[in-house]
């Protein structure tokens, strides 16, 4: 019994760390990284990622990426959540949205950008790789499919969109 109770004081720890509030009520307003889209008439494509909320940012990272076309007065953004399942959503997350979004408080960090002249055939493919992700309806933490399996899916279907995703994108490297 003695050798157990450490167990669970760590665990309780565990618990209680990541963050204050639940991810109900974290932030999730624009980080100021993208260019406004009002003002930057150019194509724009960009790639993000942020700390998982909780403790599992400790280990993991979210993906995404959004684009906007030439003129685009928004971006759209392209993204896998898994507890939208639940919900009867799609996993999938293609909407018109604030593009860098902090992720249930956690800041992001911008990958990858492109702009200008050929953005726009890459936003075409970045459409067409994410209607075409080939787990839909499947959705798992550990080894995948997950968010960053979307992402890495997308990348790996966009010629020249050339994007290193981070070591803690668990799920990219997942092959079904």
């Amino acid at each position: 019994m003695k050798r157990i109770a450490p167990i669970f004081l760590i665990l309780g720890a565990l618990m209680g760390c990541g963050g204050s509030g639940d991810w109900r009520t974290a932030s999730r307003e624009p980080a100021g990284i993208a260019p406004d889209p009002l003002t930057t008439k150019e194509a724009v494509l960009d790639v993000y990622a942020a700390s998982a909320w909780g403790w599992r940012g400790w280990f993991a990272v979210h993906t995404w990426i959004a684009a906007k076309k030439t003129g685009e007065p928004e971006y759209t953004v392209y993204e896998l959540i898994g507890w939208r399942q639940s919900r009867g959503l799609p996993l999938a997350r293609i909407e018109k949205d604030a593009p860098d979004r902090r992720w249930f408080g956690e800041m992001p960090r911008l990958l990858t950008e492109y702009r200008g002249q050929g953005v726009d055939a890459m936003i075409e493919a970045v459409d067409a790789a994410a209607r075409s992700y080939p787990w839909p309806e499947t959705y798992r933490a550990f080894p995948g499919p997950n968010s960053n399996t979307f992402t890495s899916w997308i990348i790996k279907n966009v010629p020249g969109l050339d994007v290193r995703l981070p070591f803690s994108a668990i799920g990219s490297g997942y092959k079904g």
